[in-house]
């Protein structure tokens, strides 16, 4: 399943939520969804870039979505060659995060890229945040509902198994106060992410048991971008596979 397009979609949909989960406050103003794939920015498909103004300043929070472990180039590397080419360009304070989204990934990563030459000291730091270990309830509760999707990737309450876990999270997403479309946005992306850690077939009962399945293959915006993703990829058979994969949707 190609999962990175996902967490950039829903960052990009609801953004003031995702950042506030981030930056563990309010007191900003999203400004405007910058575009990364630009020749002087070497960034991947899946990181996000958005102008924040932030206590009456204008900054960048950019964000890392890993499925797993940066093997070929380590991240604080990657991070250290993001951060530069993002000042070289806007010339704007960078906040930068990598977000771990598989259970144990990102054990390694420290948050910072340190030169420790004498006289060519360098210091790069970013905020690593690993899912797996943060509290999900808490999370439910603080009504973010651009962050719901995500939070089955999170720790339980001690005395929940693993599937009634899944399926509160589903659940949560009834009570949103949102119209039809964004609800099925938010329901679909949980569905994908949810293979991550959590069985594929309980993934799938789950939102049939729930009733999600039919009225996300008829209405879902987040489907037709999926497939749209694999389309300007040149991937249209691969892209409804996955989807197929995770989700059964029949087209």
């Amino acid at each position: 399943m190609q999962y990175d397009p996902v967490p950039k979609y829903l960052l990009q949909g609801r953004p003031e939520d995702v950042i506030h989960f981030m930056l563990g406050h309010a007191n900003f103003e999203v400004i405007a969804v910058l575009e990364t794939e630009q020749p002087t920015v070497e960034v991947r498909r899946t990181d996000s870039l958005i102008r924040v103004r932030l206590e009456g300043q204008d900054v960048l929070v950019h964000c890392e979505f890993q499925t797993g472990d940066s093997t070929a180039v380590p991240m604080d590397r990657r991070m250290a060659r993001y951060i530069g080419s993002l000042i070289e360009r806007y010339g704007l304070p960078v906040l930068a995060f990598v977000i771990y989204l598989r259970p144990n990934a990102g054990r390694r990563d420290k948050g910072y890229y340190n030169q420790a030459l004498p006289g060519h000291e360098m210091l790069v730091k970013y905020k690593v945040i690993r899912l797996s270990e943060l509290d999900g309830q808490s999370v439910i509760e603080s009504g973010h509902a651009g962050v719901l999707p995500f939070v089955p990737l999170m720790k339980p309450p001690s005395d929940v198994s693993s599937e009634a876990w899944l399926r509160a999270c589903f659940q949560a997403t009834e009570s949103l106060a949102l119209d039809t479309a964004t609800k099925l946005d938010i329901q679909a992306g949980m569905g994908i992410l949810s293979g991550l850690s959590h069985p594929l077939d309980t993934v799938r009962s789950i939102m049939y048991q729930e009733g999600f399945m039919d009225a996300i293959m008829r209405e879902s915006s987040f489907t037709q971008y999926m497939v749209q993703q694999g389309i300007e990829q040149g991937e249209r058979e691969r892209a409804i596979a996955d989807i197929l994969d995770v989700l059964e949707i029949r087209f």
